[in-house]
């Protein structure tokens, strides 16, 4: 997002937080009346241009939302989408980028309350190793002729008391409305929304061979000193870096490993 969107994203996203640190808030509601809020406005066109359109007041938006809405969803839920409408936005899909954001969002705060989220994340992380190394599983979550209800029950039936419920009904989601991402996209972004609750970044971290705990700690450590906040790992085994380690945070690429030393080699002999 750009400009007046992203500027709108932000300020709901505190909304949500602000809202959420009441206990009394059921946040797994919240985030599924806002995801059911998505595919509304994902299939309803003309109803997001008028949610979005300048020429209109926030207020007319928002009583718009409370009547088709109010009595359907949780107020709370009523309220974070006519906060939304109420904001300028660059464009009318953006709307509908940041209602599911918000409802992702939701699943992380309440992933957070239950002292869940260091596991989601890594469940989110590990099923994506999973799906990236199976085609025919891939295929069978993306497939477009496949209906939303036969691949969410697929994840059910791969996750369900495997995995955190948050982590289920994130999964569920995506591949049920994967709104144009791949599965990869999708769960990075779930990865990123987690580590924005902690304040921190993302690293993949590829190694030959499973590291100790002391050398992830020694790791992270050295990460947070070079980006300047906390950094959770997320380390992916692979046999073909021989040795040494591999970090991705974001476009910037740590390259230490053997098989990069080694390539390096062979292109300077071929120079």
């Amino acid at each position: 997002m750009i400009g007046a969107s992203r500027e709108a994203l932000a300020a709901a996203r505190e909304n949500l937080e602000s809202l959420t640190d009441s206990t009394s808030v059921d946040v797994v509601r919240l985030g599924e009346e806002l995801s059911a809020v998505t595919t509304l406005l994902d299939r309803e066109v003309s109803l997001r241009r008028v949610l979005t359109d300048p020429a209109r007041s926030g207020q007319d938006k928002a009583q718009l939302v409370g009547s088709l809405l109010t009595g359907q969803v949780s107020g709370e839920t009523v309220d974070l989408v006519s906060g939304l409408v109420r904001s300028r936005w660059s464009s009318p899909r953006d709307l509908v980028d940041a209602t599911e954001q918000l409802s992702a969002y939701a699943e992380v705060i309440a992933a957070d309350r239950a002292g869940a989220l260091d596991d989601v994340e890594d469940e989110l992380f590990r099923f994506g190793r999973v799906v990236a190394g199976s085609p025919e599983l891939r295929a069978a979550l993306s497939e477009p002729k496949a209906g939303p209800a036969a691949k969410a029950d697929l994840v059910r039936s791969l996750l369900g008391g495997r995995a955190n419920p948050a982590t289920v009904r994130l999964v569920v989601s995506l591949v049920s409305h994967p709104r144009g991402r791949s599965l990869e996209q999708g769960l990075e972004s779930y990865s990123k929304l987690a580590a924005s609750r902690r304040g921190r970044v993302v690293a993949l971290v590829t190694t030959a061979v499973p590291m100790s705990d002391g050398q992830r700690e020694r790791l992270a450590g050295a990460l947070g000193r070079i980006y300047g906040r906390q950094v959770h790992l997320n380390i992916d085994i692979d046999p073909e870096v021989l040795g040494g380690v591999k970090v991705q945070i974001g476009d910037e690429i740590i390259d230490g490993t053997v098989a990069s030393r080694l390539e390096g080699a062979r292109q300077g002999l071929e120079g």
